[in-house]
């Protein structure tokens, strides 16, 4: 390869760093992205380490200590339906409820991003072929296209995972490749392509490092309806099966006891709350900072 290339390869690398060098310092300034990224790192530290951290066994239950109040001798927070133990559950519920509401998306975000970029770089009928096949999925609410996959290929979390994948492929596809669509006419991608740059070379040092980031920004903006649809396909009975512990399946399984313990059939929905706000919160801040020209 010329020097004249190597020259336009390697240009962009310098003004990068010195944005995301921005981008961090941003991050770190904004008080309530930061509270609400060590709120979701001490979930996610509490879910790793949920057996050494839960006070008693999730599985265990005992008929003459069901409905326990908050605060109840041997229950801090109370008790379910059979007599265990809510604060364990919910320590051990976090595991499935993260790892159901963050990897569909993360999925997602690797097929649908490989699409997109594909779509928008490659153009003619190769976008037309992606990105029409990707519109078929718009036809359907993101809702019911979730159940009615989940319902298709039966109860399961694996099954539960997949249906999500699907269902956020579509928006991140779609995102990438409006993007990689506006990336591939500027100056320096031509130049390259001009100087004799290969379609992958380009794509590797120009496009992902000015696509992926708003990909990614968008991608962090679906965690929280992630954590919200996977939470509803376990009320359902299309996610994680009983006696496993995970916040949805936890909602439905007491809502025969919100009359005589409110307090304690409202954890997991509130559980659910806190983890989706914190994910909208922080989202809004990676946007924010990203966008370092305000």
């Amino acid at each position: 390869m010329s020097a004249v290339a190597a020259d336009i390869q390697t240009a962009p690398a310098a003004p990068a760093q010195g944005y995301w060098r921005a981008v961090t310092s941003r991050l770190l300034r904004d008080k309530l992205t930061v509270a609400c990224a060590l709120v979701i790192l001490g979930l996610i530290l509490m879910a790793v380490f949920a057996p050494w951290i839960a006070p008693d066994d999730p599985l265990k239950s005992s008929i003459f200590k069901r409905l326990q109040p908050i605060g109840a001798p041997g229950f801090p927070l109370g008790s379910d339906e059979l007599g265990r133990d809510m604060l364990s559950r919910l320590i051990f519920g976090a595991r499935l409820s993260l790892v159901m509401g963050i990897v569909p998306v993360l999925c997602a975000l690797g097929i649908g991003g490989l699409l997109g970029i594909t779509a928008g770089f490659m153009g003619g009928r190769t976008n037309t072929a992606i990105m029409r096949t990707i519109d078929v999925f718009y036809a359907f609410p993101s809702v019911l296209l979730a159940v009615a996959i989940s319902g298709a290929l039966g109860a399961g979390v694996l099954n539960a995972i997949l249906s999500l994948t699907i269902v956020f492929i579509p928006p991140i596809a779609r995102v990438a490749e409006s993007v990689t669509t506006q990336v591939r006419s500027l100056d320096y991608v031509e130049a390259a392509r001009a100087s004799g740059a290969g379609s992958f070379a380009i794509i590797r040092v120009h496009i992902l490092g000015n696509v992926m980031g708003p990909v990614f920004v968008y991608a962090t903006s679906l965690l929280s309806v992630c954590m919200i649809l996977a939470a509803g396909l376990s009320f359902l009975g299309l996610g994680t099966k009983p006696p496993l512990p995970e916040w949805g399946l936890m909602l439905n399984t007491l809502r025969t006891a919100i009359f005589q313990n409110p307090w304690v059939a409202a954890l997991p929905g509130l559980m659910i709350f806190l983890v989706s706000f914190c994910f909208n919160l922080m989202s809004d801040g990676v946007r924010a900072a990203m966008d370092v020209t305000r």
